[in-house]
């Protein structure tokens, strides 16, 4: 067994590992697409802790950092971030439903100026750019009129897709990576001499 043929195994089993993770998230997509509030309230809790984490980490490369300018704003950034980490993990809700108000607000905001901007500007992208406003527009309009009930599936429902869209790019990549790998270990093993084949070099073949 020669070496190519083992690192392209190894490769192919990598990208084989990828496809598997990326059929455990499209699989955990789809349901968070079924159970939406579960999934608002799973991603809610990953951003407090994600915010705790990152507060703790910051803290302690503040503290490594003491004696220089930045100390105290490391540490006033570390503290906030704990903070709103702690806030977030105790209120899921009360948080869902400020993160989701926000988002109907971008949403309107964003399509009005895509709206405006389009009308204005008159440019070549007009027709997809007023499309784009007025998707905007509707979209905030629905998940502000719903509020606070639209807390309990907007968020839920962005995240699930987030993971559906990862996890089907995950599974593209590792298809395609082994068939890749498939098909240069299948070139190299075909041009590699057999051991009942001698291997001549250039002085033998002018003797």
């Amino acid at each position: 067994m020669n070496e190519p043929t083992v690192e392209g195994r190894k490769l192919s089993r990598s990208f084989g590992w990828l496809a598997l993770l990326g059929t455990l998230l499209v699989i955990a997509g789809v349901i968070g697409l079924v159970y939406t509030g579960v999934a608002t309230l799973t991603s809610m809790l990953l951003f407090g802790w994600l915010l705790l984490v990152g507060g703790l980490v910051g803290l302690l490369h503040a503290i490594e950092s003491r004696g220089t300018n930045y100390f105290w704003l490391g540490v006033v950034v570390a503290a906030l971030n704990i903070a709103a980490g702690v806030v977030v993990i105790k209120h899921p809700e009360g948080t869902a439903e400020a993160l989701t108000m926000f988002a109907a607000l971008l949403f309107l905001t964003g399509g009005v100026f895509r709206l405006v901007g389009s009308v204005v500007v008159r440019g070549p992208q007009m027709g997809w750019t007023l499309l784009q406003g007025a998707f905007g527009l509707l979209l905030g309009l629905l998940v502000l009129f719903d509020w606070p009930h639209s807390s309990l599936y907007v968020l839920g429902c962005f995240f699930s897709l987030a993971l559906l869209f990862d996890g089907l790019g995950l599974i593209a990549f590792g298809l395609g990576g082994r068939r890749i790998v498939s098909m240069v270990s299948g070139r190299l093993d075909e041009s590699a001499p057999t051991s009942d084949e001698p291997i001549t070099s250039p002085e033998d073949e002018r003797k």
